[in-house]
């Protein structure tokens, strides 16, 4: 039997991976229904109602004793948040995914750390001393990420898995040289534009990680605000997708399995279990505790998409892949020596809280969804 201590202790690591399986089984069926021909604004128009409604009992019975004042200030801060965060970033990390493969979006996912850095540092909110060992492992970091993110981008390579060209001659149509150009060409295309449409995600994630900051200081509500942001960000999904879009009832219906199973699962265990499993661990051990386990996720994407949807699996995205985890790792090391430092000259009480509200919903992160 294990002591209360025990569980204490591993429980967060638990979460952790648990975190990590839901956000890996996330992208997987996000990337089916997009093949599908799913539509990007109608997939999270449903998504952030179903989080809506399994949010907003949690936040009114958790908070509703220590809830602020909701003023109009706060109501600009949320209505920017639900556009850029639940609404834009999904939409270019659905395009990602379309575009490439979810093991592909997965990798670009563990840059947040590194890009949310270079933000803070822009706008003043990050230190960086040049000369101690952690600002050193923050700068090795990040180069080497973006290395390999400029890797992920520019360089695909061949296939490692499931070589598609395998069937037989008889069956095989022939296919004049020019047509395979073509087709290579245009494949080449939707990877680069996937992988820069992985990457405005990565940024406009950072930047509403800062965003979400300056909220915190005005509602510190975490679980209020976050219930808020999704019902804002799906009257705005809505609203773009009547505007945009055809407007039919056949693009509102879900067809088929896949359809239902993303929506639910995205909307009810991603953005609302996910959700709550993610805030447990921040408060518990702290931020850099849960980016560590950021790459889990890539590894349980990467076996969904081999051995389940049978993805091809690219040499640029493995060497890419290893550079980027190998600078996240020197991030959050810096990172971890700055902040044991700081607090061995001045300890200050951490307000866990506000760090969770950054890492708010996790779709995006993969989103985060």
């Amino acid at each position: 039997m294990w002591s209360a201590g025990c569980m204490e202790q591993w429980m967060p690591t638990a979460a952790m991976v648990v975190t990590n399986i839901v956000i890996a089984v996330m992208t997987a069926l996000l990337k089916q229904a997009l093949n599908q021909g799913m539509n990007r604004l109608v997939l999270i128009t449903f998504r952030q109602m179903l989080a809506t409604v399994f949010l907003g009992p949690i936040a009114y019975f958790k908070e509703r004793k220590r809830r602020p004042k909701f003023t109009a200030e706060v109501f600009v801060y949320m209505f920017l948040s639900g556009i850029l965060g639940p609404v834009l970033l999904q939409y270019t990390l659905f395009v990602g995914l379309e575009y490439t493969t979810a093991t592909f979006a997965a990798t670009f996912s563990n840059l947040l750390p590194v890009v949310t850095f270079l933000i803070s540092l822009a706008f003043g909110y990050e230190a960086l001393e040049v000369r101690s060992k952690s600002g050193s492992a923050k700068i090795s970091g990040t180069l080497v990420s973006l290395t390999g993110a400029m890797l992920l981008t520019f360089y695909k390579g061949p296939s490692l898995t499931h070589h598609h060209l395998a069937s037989s001659p008889s069956s095989t149509p022939v296919v004049v040289s020019s047509d395979v150009d073509d087709h290579g060409h245009a494949s080449a295309v939707r990877w680069v534009l996937g992988s820069v449409s992985m990457l405005a995600n990565v940024v406009g994630f950072a930047v509403w990680l800062l965003l979400q900051r300056l909220l915190m200081r005005r509602y510190p509500a975490v679980y209020s605000a976050t219930a808020l942001m999704s019902l804002l960000s799906f009257v705005q999904a809505g609203a773009l997708a009547l505007s945009t879009q055809p407007s039919t009832v056949e693009m509102w219906k879900l067809r088929g399995t896949v359809e239902i199973a993303a929506v639910v699962y995205c909307g009810v265990v991603a953005s609302g279990i996910g959700y709550l499993l993610l805030t447990y661990c921040v408060e518990k051990r702290g931020p850099v505790f849960t980016a560590a386990f950021s790459p889990l996720s890539q590894m349980f994407v990467a076996g969904i998409d081999l051995f389940f949807l049978h993805e091809p699996l690219y040499l640029g995205s493995v060497l890419g892949s290893v550079l980027v985890i190998m600078g996240l790792y020197l991030v959050l090391w810096g990172k971890r020596e700055e902040a044991a430092a700081a607090a061995s000259v001045a300890p200050v009480k951490p307000v866990p809280m506000q760090v969770a509200a950054g890492q708010g919903d996790v779709a995006e992160q993969q989103e985060r969804v």
